[in-house]
């Protein structure tokens, strides 16, 4: 039989995350395998190439390139200090003397006695990667970094902006149907991660960063508002490397949208814990959630499903009793459980022929959508 495709979002408490933590160069792996690490520990490090810079140094000093290491003062290998002299001439008159100074901290990284231009490349920049979550150390690799394996409460958003962050994670609001307020962000919230509502507006996004939270988990924001805190509109892009000053996850889309009750009701369990959050979102090919991550005690005896770059498991397809989300109008936002598959092919207002569910609400109404109109809440 035929299926139609449902993506998913997890919403799980309890699972085994591993993350690869690896370097963009060949570096140093600084942990050892079964080694405990938390969210700050630095697993790998590498140096980044620093800039280079070209120095004409024959068109400054008037000399043929073939002469040009008769005039050096420093060779190829060297350390260097900005505004030291590397090059200079010698004329009869002292006074008249040229010299090259080095416009930057570094080193001679090339001489060509063919162009006569002197390389000068910056001081290598240091890289550090960092675990990320609290766990242990799964997995070695080699000269690249880490496989670190942590027991969690995982929650996927719809989207996120901003890198990596971390912090004990504080409730804003009681209910998630509430309307997150600028009064409810406050300065005892500085270097923590705040979640509740159904909506943040403008105001609140600014106290945000005015408190210095580290992250800001909503139901909904608006599409101009995201623009203005950004600077510009974001295409279609992986997100995740913006400098905002906090990170900002939607649980549910853009608008006012209530916050899915497992999803709050998890995050309020583990009230002042200590969270790792990620607002790295892609929509294409290669889907990319934003995450986050709640590392808990795992219970003797007690198996867990392995997510993340190592999942062992995978779906059969949608089944009844699965909570879904509605993710196409006119049910947008609306989370049920399927309470019906049919198997017949229906028409829908558009006089298309689609698969569709019967969709139990909480209210006890019942609706049918589209297949396709929907998202696995999995977990």
């Amino acid at each position: 039989m035929a299926h139609a495709y449902t993506p998913g979002l997890t919403v799980t408490e309890r699972t085994v995350l591993r993350k690869k933590r690896l370097l963009p160069l060949p570096g140093a792996v600084l942990v050892a395998k079964g080694e405990a690490v938390d969210s700050t520990t630095v697993v790998a490090r590498t140096e980044l190439p620093g800039k280079v810079h070209v120095l004409n140094v024959v068109n400054q000093l008037s000399i043929l390139p073939a002469d040009i290491r008769d005039f050096m003062r420093k060779k190829e290998g060297d350390e260097i200090e900005r505004g030291e002299v590397i090059a200079e001439d010698k004329p009869f008159i002292s006074w008249f003397q040229t010299q090259v100074e080095s416009p930057v901290c570094g080193s001679i990284e090339s001489i060509s006695d063919v162009t006569g231009q002197v390389l000068v490349r910056e001081k290598p920049e240091p890289l550090d990667v960092v675990a990320y979550v609290d766990g242990t150390v799964q997995e070695i690799v080699p000269e690249q970094g880490v496989v670190v394996e942590t027991t969690c409460s995982l929650i996927q958003g719809i989207f996120g902006v901003g890198g990596e962050a971390w912090g004990p994670l504080v409730k804003a609001t009681d209910t998630p149907e509430e309307i997150l307020r600028s009064t409810h962000i406050t300065a005892e919230m500085h270097g923590a991660i705040v979640f509740g509502g159904a909506y943040a507006g403008w105001d609140v996004l600014q106290e945000a960063k005015t408190h210095g939270l580290r992250g800001l988990v909503v139901g909904g924001i608006d599409a101009q508002d995201l623009k203005t805190l950004l600077g510009y509109d974001l295409g279609v892009a992986i997100t995740g490397t913006e400098t905002i000053g906090f990170t900002l996850i939607v649980t549910e889309g853009f608008g006012s949208i209530p916050m899915a009750s497992k999803t709050f009701d998890l995050l309020s369990q583990h009230g002042g814990a200590k969270t790792s959050i990620s607002g790295a979102t892609q929509i294409r090919a290669g889907v990319i959630r934003p995450e986050i991550i709640i590392p808990v005690q795992q219970a003797a005896g007690q198996a867990s499903l392995v997510f993340g770059e190592r999942a062992t498991t995978s779906r059969e397809g949608i089944a009844i009793g699965d909570p879904i989300r509605v993710i196409r109008e006119p049910y947008f936002g609306q989370i049920g459980r399927v309470s019906a598959l049919p198997t017949d092919l229906q028409t829908i207002p558009t006089e298309s022929q689609v698969r569709v569910l019967e969709v139990e609400l909480p209210n006890a109404a019942r609706i049918v959508v589209p297949r396709a109109n929907v998202e696995i809440l999995e977990g």
